[in-house]
């Protein structure tokens, strides 16, 4: 429900529920029916949406329903995966050691963590905090994000594990997006302060603002009673999907909140770290984690310079200084706005993948700054048609790169084994009632069957559709034995779904065989 935010006496807060007349005069006319209806142009199941202006909360909102095909309505309280969000809260934990003078900013990694290694010596030795936080160091953008469902580990293991990746880009050379880095940076919390970072970001931002329905475990979200269950488009066809556990990447993007505990979030970030009289961060640290970092260059006429602070996307809109960040995980999509010079806050959770929550944010921010000129949700709605056919067409010639009439070289018996990668460690390859089915990290979560594609070839069906779709190719030795797998691990889908990188993006693991 709609709550308006406001300060009295010393510090003392009074929510009560903002006048019909009011809430129009700051959101666009007829919001709640225009996102309603547009809701359904989308095929978006549940939507939660969080506006802060001026220190002030506006608008937390739920729409729709927590999943598909039942009645549980989403509201400002209801718990979403907001994902790489959570960055910049990880450079915020980051933040108070740096103001307490444990940190600082260009500390050395090995510094915090002595055990910490990549393949290169030097840049082991070099990469700092500051690398960590602006996706500079050059591994990880690809294999290393698939680190983290590796789920039955522990962090440090999945850290160690780093050493075996290989350089996508030299060393502070381009921005290589990096789940495993924010992973490490939460790290560096642990060590630093003696307590795990999921317990240092509840004890030090999330218990104290009251954002009591803010957590960073995925068994938190499965068992409360008000969470959204995820969504994917598979084949033109909106279901509901299961989520995996990643909660040992969780600084990365892990947390999960909700509307009401976003717009707290907000006020803070747009108040110089101070929430209600109290300063969590201090202005300049803050202001480091806002500031751009590193250059991202040009991308489109309404952000003609793009960079990068500690966790936010920083750009240009229509002259005001723009903070945001995107998030996604399995079937949960987020966006999340700063316009500090406006005081203005958005955040808008959907529990599918989808453009429209932009179209939410923009057309927000539009009315703000009393702006008509645009239909986002418009302009959102065709690009989002486009890219579909774009895709589809790319499936179809992808599909018809399959070689018809052939057959494997061996039986398919002779293809079980178990398969070794120093990276990813196992791969099981059973046979199964005339069936292969494939088993990766040793964990029966990431059990797939396996489809003959052309010669020795197979496309990799995942039982959980939120997995990428791979490729499997059987290698053989001299002697014509079967004694590896290489597995082309995709970043996005070729399933009938948009996402931010092209379905070409991959990478291929080679896995011996061990028996």
């Amino acid at each position: 429900m709609r709550r308006i935010f406001q300060n009295i006496f010393t510090g003392i807060l009074l929510f009560i529920i903002i006048p019909a007349v009011h809430a129009q005069s700051v959101l666009p006319e007829d919001f709640d029916e225009w996102v309603e209806a547009s809701m359904q142009q989308w095929d978006i199941p549940g939507m939660s949406v969080a506006m802060v202006k001026d220190g002030e909360i506006i608008l937390t909102e739920g729409y729709g329903v927590l999943k598909l095909g039942e009645e549980q309505k989403v509201d400002h309280h209801t718990q979403f995966g907001i994902a790489s969000v959570s960055k910049h809260m990880t450079a915020s934990s980051l933040a108070i050691l740096v103001d307490e003078g444990k940190i600082s900013w260009n500390d050395k990694v090995i510094k915090h963590i002595p055990w910490f290694e990549l393949s290169d010596p030097w840049v082991t030795a070099n990469v700092t905090i500051h690398d960590l936080l602006t996706h500079q160091v050059g591994v990880g953008r690809m294999l290393g994000n698939r680190l983290q469902f590796m789920t039955d580990r522990s962090r440090n293991e999945l850290l160690y594990r780093m050493r075996y990746l290989d350089f996508e880009q030299p060393f502070r050379s381009d921005y290589v997006y990096s789940n495993v880095m924010y992973t490490l940076a939460g790290e560096i919390v642990t060590t630093v302060s003696g307590q795990t970072w999921d317990e240092f970001m509840a004890e030090r931002f999330f218990k104290p603002m009251g954002m009591n329905r803010t957590n960073t475990s995925i068994n938190d979200l499965h068992s409360d009673g008000n969470a959204a269950h995820p969504h994917q488009y598979i084949n033109g066809e909106v279901v509901t999907i299961p989520i995996r556990n990643w909660d040992v990447a969780s600084p990365a993007g892990g947390v999960n909140s909700t509307a009401y505990d976003m717009a707290k979030w907000m006020l803070l970030q747009l108040n110089s770290g101070s929430f209600e009289g109290d300063q969590y961060i201090s202005a300049r640290s803050l202001q480091a984690i806002q500031t751009p970092q590193v250059s991202l260059g040009a991308s489109g006429v309404d952000a003609p310079q793009r960079s990068y602070g500690y966790g936010y996307n920083i750009t240009d809109y229509r002259g005001y200084r723009l903070l945001s960040h995107g998030g996604a995980t399995d079937g949960m999509n987020t966006t999340y706005i700063l316009l500090p010079e406006e005081n203005l806050g958005i955040i808008v959770m959907t529990n599918v993948f989808n453009t429209f929550r932009e179209a939410v944010a923009r057309t927000i921010i539009d009315h703000v700054l009393d702006v008509t000129d645009l239909d986002w949700n418009e302009l959102y709605l065709n690009s989002y048609k486009n890219q579909y056919e774009v895709v589809k067409a790319e499936r179809e010639t992808f599909e018809a790169t399959r070689i018809p009439g052939t057959t494997t070289t061996h039986s398919l018996d002779a293809y079980a084994g178990r398969f070794y990668s120093s990276l990813y460690e196992y791969a099981e390859v059973n046979y199964e009632d005339g069936e292969l089915i494939l088993t990766i990290f040793d964990d029966k979560n990431l059990t797939a069957d396996l489809e003959h594609w052309h010669h020795n070839t197979f496309r990799i069906n995942w039982h959980n559709p939120a997995q990428r779709e791979e490729f499997l190719q059987f290698r053989m030795n001299l002697e014509g034995e079967i004694d590896g797998v290489e597995i082309r691990y995709t970043l996005r889908p070729r399933l009938l779904q948009v996402g931010a990188y092209p379905s070409n993006y991959y990478r291929n693991v080679l896995y011996t065989r061990t028996q």
